[in-house]
């Protein structure tokens, strides 16, 4: 864009800083901007609901539907191309019978015309059904591109969780890749060819239907065995092939992943040997497919050379009798050599074919799984949120049979922080996803201001309810981005007062790009606290009526936490926070605190209340002030200062002593 009275400026690939266009270039770049054509806003029509047609099996034929009247085109222009393309044989043979013979050099140049024109026609139609096949391919795989993503946007938390990463970027690369190649080529080739074999045998038995019918004879019997032999054992390797592509997928993915554990582990001789095997058997799948093509190739071959000699041996005869001309024993040659050509090219198309038809029965899987957390057909809007939240008699299982927890009661009023503390594996993150409806209970029921979380419409939820999780996540785009993420409509002043509310904006105007600076992929230029302070700014820009913090201090040196517990005071005013503690001195930060333990709610009060249980809670306060943590007094309770027993408190509580 134009910037600073017409010089370019801003940033380059990989965010680098753009030093702007040369004075001596400037001039044309602008003619080039002039000529850009005016592109509208793209329009996406996103519903956590799935359609009627979403749940329709994922056919090509379906997928074809909005398109008929560009197919219908594109047939006629493949109809045209074949006759164009096969019309030489028939002149030929006109020419020779009709001209030569007969001595007739009118008929000579009528057909020497006529194939000019033929050449002509054909080239101009088979350029326009490239373009234009093309462009519709593209479109096509535009539409199924964009559903795509809109089907992995709509699933729910736990799709992720159970399915490997690799098989869902395979779904998005290889298998639109295939489907790709079989748009722009595949079956627009096996049209042609189609086309090209019925007119080949409609010409050969208008010529003479007794040799026709002598050759079909001899050679469609061994062409269908050795097509359905090649048919069935092919689908089973290409199958076979998309598999394992999708595991060496998920393999390379999950690796450049965890890549520093690898590095500290030591791990890359053994992983580069269990990616050996993955590729090993990725090759081995494709040898078998290649093994039956092999055959299958060299076998339709003899069958063409076969076919030849017949014509050959029978149409010499029927010329000596008289039942047949020179010219036609010619052009039946020709037209039996283009019977076999298509064949080749559809032997050359079948592996497209085979690809394409493999990544249509995945996504027609894909298509077919439905989101766990779906929303009500009869959903309405929840309104503005009060932030009153109900528990009733709660349950859930990630695995049916085996709850994480269950029967959980609990009342939370507008506008109070409340604390979820207990071991590892307790359920107190199954409980906050539960309270954002990340997942639905398998029993009971979760209530916000009176209403069923399932009857209420997850967009008019999720604007007023924010998550910051334990490891904030940044995306490669500016800081600026990052924070307005929830509401990109925000303004640079609104973006700026947020992060003065949580104590970054002297990091901001450190930064030579400020809110522009780019975070790169997940913030790795950036420290785990300063990531933790502008996940949190998003969130106060966002201004949810609900908080719900996993644990945003356990990871960070005692400065930073200082700094991060800072903005959590400006954050948490006036509004419902639910706060997943590990450490104290974010439990103590609570109204109430809730002590969480085998899936159930084991004791609930506020801190001093707890403390004179003398239960749960009040034997990890010991353990946590006899391990050097201390407190001190603010306005409306104590908090405490950091000590080391503030990080093992939790495991002490447990009856284990840290040495």
């Amino acid at each position: 864009m134009w910037r600073g009275g017409g010089a370019f400026s801003g940033q380059g690939q990989g965010g680098l800083p753009f030093a702007g266009i040369p004075e001596e270039l400037r001039a044309h770049a602008q003619r080039l901007l002039d000529a850009e054509p005016e592109h509208p806003e793209p329009v996406v029509d996103f519903d956590h609901r799935m359609s009627v047609e979403d749940r329709r099996p994922f056919t090509l034929r379906r997928f074809f539907a909005p398109h008929k009247g560009a197919i219908a085109l594109a047939l006629l222009l493949v109809a045209i191309e074949v006759v164009t393309e096969q019309i030489g044989p028939l002149l030929l043979q006109i020419a020779i019978d009709h001209g030569v013979v007969a001595g007739d050099g009118s008929v000579i140049a009528t057909t020497a015309a006529l194939f000019v024109l033929a050449v002509i026609g054909n080239y101009v139609t088979r350029a326009g059904r490239i373009a234009f096949t093309a462009r519709l391919g593209q479109r096509l795989l535009y539409r199924l591109r964009v559903r795509l993503f809109i089907h992995y946007q709509r699933q729910s938390l736990d799709f992720y969780t159970e399915e490997r990463s690799g098989r869902i970027l395979s779904r998005m690369t290889s298998d639109v890749e295939a489907l790709q190649a079989l748009f722009t080529e595949g079956l627009v080739q096996m049209v042609v060819q189609a086309g090209v074999l019925v007119f080949v045998v409609g010409m050969l038995f208008w010529m003479n239907p007794t040799l026709a019918l002598i050759l079909l004879v001899g050679i469609i019997p061994p062409m269908v065995l050795l097509s359905n032999w090649f048919r069935t054992r092919s689908d089973v390797a290409f199958l076979k092939v998309r598999d394992r592509l999708a595991d060496l997928l998920a393999d390379l993915s999950e690796n450049l992943a965890g890549m520093r554990i690898v590095k500290a582990h030591n791990r890359q001789r053994h992983n580069a040997v269990r990616h050996r095997d993955k590729v090993g058997e990725h090759l081995d799948a494709n040898l078998e497919g290649v093994r039956y093509a092999a055959w299958f190739g060299p076998g339709m071959d003899g069958i063409g050379i076969a076919g030849q000699l017949v014509v050959l041996v029978v149409g010499a005869r029927f010329v000596a009798d008289g039942r047949m001309g020179i010219g036609e024993v010619g052009a039946f040659v020709l037209y039996l050599n283009s019977l076999f050509v298509p064949v080749q090219h559809l032997v050359q198309q079948y592996t497209t074919y085979q690809k394409g038809r493999a990544a249509i029965v995945r996504f027609r899987e894909l298509f077919a799984t439905e989101p766990t957390v779906a929303e009500a057909d009869d959903a309405y809007d929840l309104g503005d949120l009060g932030g009153e939240i109900e528990l009733e008699r709660v349950g859930f299982a990630y695995t049916p049979g085996q709850p994480v927890v269950s029967g959980v009661d609990l009342r939370l009023d507008a506008g109070e922080v409340f604390a979820l503390v207990g071991p590892t594996g307790a359920g107190k993150s199954t409980i906050a996803k539960l309270i954002a409806r990340f997942h639905d209970p398998t029993q009971g029921t979760v209530r916000v201001d009176g209403h069923d979380l399932r009857d209420v419409t997850l967009d008019s939820l999720r604007s007023q309810m924010v998550v910051v999780p334990q490891e904030p996540f940044l995306f490669a785009t500016s800081i600026r981005d990052n924070i307005a993420f929830a509401r990109p409509e925000s303004s640079d002043e609104d973006v700026m007062a947020a992060c003065r509310a949580v104590g970054i904006d002297d990091l901001i105007e450190r930064l030579p790009q400020g809110l522009d600076t780019p975070c790169h992929e997940r913030g790795v230029a950036l420290s785990a606290g300063e990531r933790q302070l502008i996940a949190l700014a998003r969130a106060f820009v966002a201004q949810p009526k609900v908080l719900i913090l996993d644990e945003a201090t356990s990871n960070l040196d005692l400065g930073t936490e200082s700094k991060v517990e800072a903005a959590l005071d400006r954050l948490l005013e006036g509004r419902t926070a639910i706060l997943i503690a590990h450490r104290l001195s974010t439990a103590m930060r609570a109204d109430r605190i809730a002590v969480v333990d085998e899936g159930g709610i084991a004791e609930l009060g506020s801190h001093d209340e707890l403390v004179d249980l003398d239960g749960r809670y009040a034997r990890l306060f010991a353990t946590w002030v006899e391990h050097g943590g201390h407190v001190r007094q603010r306005p409306g309770g104590p908090a405490p200062l950091h000590g080391a027993g503030a990080q093992n408190a939790m495991f002490c509580a447990r009856g284990h002593t840290r040495r």
